[in-house]
């Protein structure tokens, strides 16, 4: 990586002879009205430049290849009380600071002292800029920015239009065409990790050539986008957009960190960015993050403008609703984000999380894959968890939380919550519904109102990952090179109605008065527990796919079941916990707590309890822990 590029380092080399004689003069002038102050000399009636120091450099944007910049010189005054050096000499060290301007594309050659003053603290200006020229995006600014940059370049694509019409979508090309900028596609590198290069300047540039599987030089004219062709082909239109954007982002916003790099760094032609979203150029790393950082919050900004596309998402909530007569916003979110990924030529997942980021946090129980399923929409009150929580987590964390905190065992073991589309979901009819061939999931109404049936899990991101990610992928919980610690929230508290409480406390009434019923005798407990469940041998036999003699013999109690065989009984009977665990010790079956297999044995007998057979099987298989 290249040394750190700096205008402070620049400003102090290029600019100090400029500043000492400045300062001479100013000091010369002015040192009675400086406020000098020195222990040694009572009343001082000379003062000396004897050298200065610049410790502070304060930049600000300005049109163009200009830039503003403050500098804060300390000097090394020599006072006393005549006008010769004498015994009762003494230094101090006063401050000024000096308002200058100069054009980068010049190399600052033409730099100028606007004004003189003694140095004091002042507020940082909106267009300041960091040590490398990177400018200064407080989080706050970026929804302004991005709209001063649409009124500047594209200023109908912030009309709202009528309901019934589409927006104005940003066409990338256009967009490029009046930043007088150019795109062209070229495969970049062998890998295809390079998804886009800007180049400043006219460049000769290696490049690959798939025909002939070698690396070519190719010219490059100055001001030009390079993407990928297959970027079209391996991800979709709307990635394609927010590439060019993103380099039309970097080309307005970021020019001077080039720029600046260029009077170090003669080679440097552009900027280079990846698919891992990092800018590759050869410039400092606190530099690109930065960069790369504001770019990629901006295009989606710019893609997806505040004000039109809360008006469309509002107006196609309401018209998707109105048509299919839904109750909950939830029910058509994923239409509607399929909508506004079309008209705004986005990805759908770029469309959600600007949904979710201007407040419609139905969007983020959309478009979920877990455990390599889809992952049915869902929703909350506004509010209801924080934007590193989660309602749905896989089924291996589900399982360790289980095994090792205390709490969400503890409300677990009775059965009370089943682990339905990757949610633990309260076990009451108003939230669990079973289909036309007995599997079960949440009800419409659950899924709208996650925060009344279902336990939270905190989030956190493991990896070298920066802040912003985390909002991504936890809007976007796909598989990837990161990986999550999820810790079960004690503290929340699902918002359950009582009467699905009510329900819930006398289902399991009846399941103790059943539970001190059963004797340590097998054959008394399976014939009290079919009778309960309404199931004959032969029912049970087809549920467990076992032969109806083999559960006619245990029921008698003539042979004691294996392990497989107990544990399929209680799922196939849809046992709950406190029952299973009495049926598994009348029949001589042991759960080992040391065996990784029985601990997900034990898992699916909390938990998936409720279910057919064959999707606790499937649930088992998805963790290579074959029953059958």
């Amino acid at each position: 990586m290249a040394a750190v590029r700096s205008i402070f380092e620049y400003v102090s080399n290029k600019c100090y002879n400029g500043l000492y004689d400045a300062a001479k003069k100013y000091l010369d002038n002015h040192w009675h009205t400086m406020g000098l102050e020195t222990r040694r000399v009572a009343e001082i009636k000379n003062a000396e430049l004897i050298d200065a120091t610049v410790q502070r450099v304060y930049v600000t944007d300005r049109p163009g290849n200009c830039i503003a910049f403050d500098i804060g010189l300390e000097l090394e005054v020599c006072v006393s009380s005549a006008d010769h050096h004498n015994d009762s000499d003494d230094t101090c060290y006063p401050w000024l600071r000096f308002s200058c301007e100069g054009d980068l594309s010049k190399g600052l050659d033409d730099w100028e002292i606007r004004e003189i003053t003694p140095y004091a603290k002042r507020n940082i200006p909106d267009n300041s800029m960091s040590d490398a020229l990177v400018p200064d995006i407080r989080p706050a600014q970026y929804e302004k920015t991005a709209t001063d940059f649409l009124e500047e370049y594209y200023p109908e694509a912030l009309r709202i239009t009528k309901v019934g019409e589409p927006p104005i979508y940003v066409d990338p090309y256009v967009l490029a065409d009046r930043l007088g900028l150019s795109v062209l596609t070229h495969r970049i590198n062998k890998e295809g990790s390079i998804f886009g290069q800007l180049f400043f300047l006219e460049a000769d540039a290696e490049m690959y050539d798939i025909e002939h599987d070698k690396y070519v030089v190719i010219h490059v004219p100055a001001k030009t986008i390079v993407v990928d062709p297959r970027m079209y082909l391996f991800r979709n239109l709307g990635s394609v957009n927010n590439t060019i954007i993103h380099e039309c982002v970097h080309w307005i916003k970021h020019r001077k960190v080039f720029m600046l790099e260029k009077l170090y760094n003669e080679k440097i032609h552009g900027i280079t960015c990846e698919v891992v979203g990092g800018a590759r150029a050869n410039m400092s790393k606190q530099a690109t993050e930065k960069m790369e950082q504001q770019a990629n919050r901006l295009a989606p900004r710019i893609q997806m403008p505040a004000a039109p596309f809360k008006a469309k998402a509002s107006d196609y909530i309401a018209k998707f609703m109105r048509e299919i007569g839904a109750h909950h916003e939830i029910e058509v979110m994923e239409a509607v984000i399929q909508q506004l990924s079309v008209e705004f030529v986005v990805s759908k997942q770029a469309a959600k999380i600007r949904l979710v980021e201007l407040g419609f946090e139905s969007a983020v129980g959309t478009f979920n894959f877990i455990d390599g399923h889809y992952v049915p929409p869902h929703s909350y009150s506004k509010g209801a968890i924080s934007r590193n929580q989660t309602f749905t987590i896989s089924g291996r964390d589900a399982a360790i939380q289980r095994l090792v905190n205390p709490a969400l065992h503890s409300l677990t073991q009775d059965g009370d919550y089943l682990f339905l589309e990757n949610h633990y979901v309260f076990k009451a009819p108003m939230y669990i519904k079973k289909d036309s061939e007995g599997h079960l999931h949440l009800t419409e109404y659950a899924r709208s109102h996650m925060d009344e049936c279902c336990l939270v899990f905190d989030m956190e991101i493991q990896g070298d990952v920066s802040k912003e990610y985390h909002t991504v992928c936890y809007l976007n919980r796909e598989e990837g090179a990161y990986t999550f610690n999820i810790t079960y929230n004690e503290d929340f508290r699902a918002k359950t109605k009582e009467q699905q409480k009510a329900y819930r406390q006398k289902e399991k009434q009846e399941e103790i008065e059943i539970r001190m019923k059963m004797t340590d005798d097998p054959s008394q407990c399976m014939k009290l527990l079919l009778n309960w469940k309404g199931m004959s041998n032969l029912d049970l036999g087809v549920a467990i796919n076992r032969d109806e003699r083999t559960i006619r013999r245990i029921v008698n109690g003539e042979n004691v079941p294996s392990l497989e065989t107990a544990v399929l009984i209680c799922l196939g009977l849809n046992l709950p916990p406190i029952i299973s665990s009495k049926l598994l010790d009348s029949l001589g079956v042991k759960l080992i707590p040391s065996k990784s297999t029985h601990l997900w044995y034990q898992e699916v007998l909390n938990v998936k309890y409720n279910e057919p057979v064959e999707d606790a099987q499937a649930y088992l298989a998805e963790f290579d822990i074959e029953l059958k």
